[in-house]
């Protein structure tokens, strides 16, 4: 049995490709995957809760946008779509998803600039991160995420989070309040948390 998991940087397994169809606000997307990523052949409920019960950007909206694990990138080209104007980032640490994000932008005409967490040079920051961060990587590796990526927002900006209640939904609501993040949960779908977090004001 293969040890590989989705945040593997550099799969070996061979990819055996896939396609995900979805909608989110009257847009059908049609999107390369392939074996190796997380939801491959599907876009997971997560996400699909997340695109549809957080505030997404707007034809006005600009700035800089993240999809913090992207995978295929679902969540970018959602985004890059809706927010022509944004700027927009796509961060993962498998190599596989990378290569697949920058095809399905290509493919769709959408400006998303793709690298890995290092890729990117430290200060740059964002008006709005997007996240269906990787609960299975552990609760330490999953705290170091959130740790390096969320001081990244602007002093105005939003993270817009989903974690499976079963997964420590509620228990990583009680952490980002401990580190000083306003948290406010905005849904709760399908087993589903979504959190909208800012910086504490005041």
């Amino acid at each position: 049995m293969s040890t590989e998991h989705y945040f593997t940087a550099d799969p070996a397994t061979p990819a055996r490709p896939a396609e995900v169809e979805f909608a989110i606000k009257g847009r059908d997307y049609r999107l390369a995957s392939a074996s190796g990523l997380f939801s491959a052949g599907r876009l997971d409920p997560g996400t699909t809760v997340l695109l549809k019960k957080g505030d997404l950007p707007t034809a006005a909206t600009t700035g800089r946008l993240l999809d913090l694990g992207c995978g295929y990138g679902p969540i970018a080209v959602v985004l890059a779509s809706e927010a022509p104007e944004a700027e927009v980032y796509a961060v993962d640490v498998n190599s596989r998803a990378l290569d697949l994000t920058r095809a399905n932008a290509e493919r769709l005409e959408l400006r998303i600039t793709v690298g890995g967490p290092d890729d990117l040079p430290a200060d740059v920051t964002f008006a709005q991160i997007w996240s269906n961060p990787p609960t299975h990587v552990g609760k330490a590796e999953l705290h170091a995420i959130l740790e390096r990526w969320l001081p990244r927002l602007d002093p105005d900006g939003v993270a817009w989070l989903v974690i499976n209640r079963h997964l420590g939904g509620d228990s990583l609501h009680t952490w980002l309040v401990g580190n000083g993040w306003t948290v406010e949960r905005k849904a709760s779908q399908k087993g589903f948390r979504v959190l909208r977090v800012t910086r504490k004001t005041g």
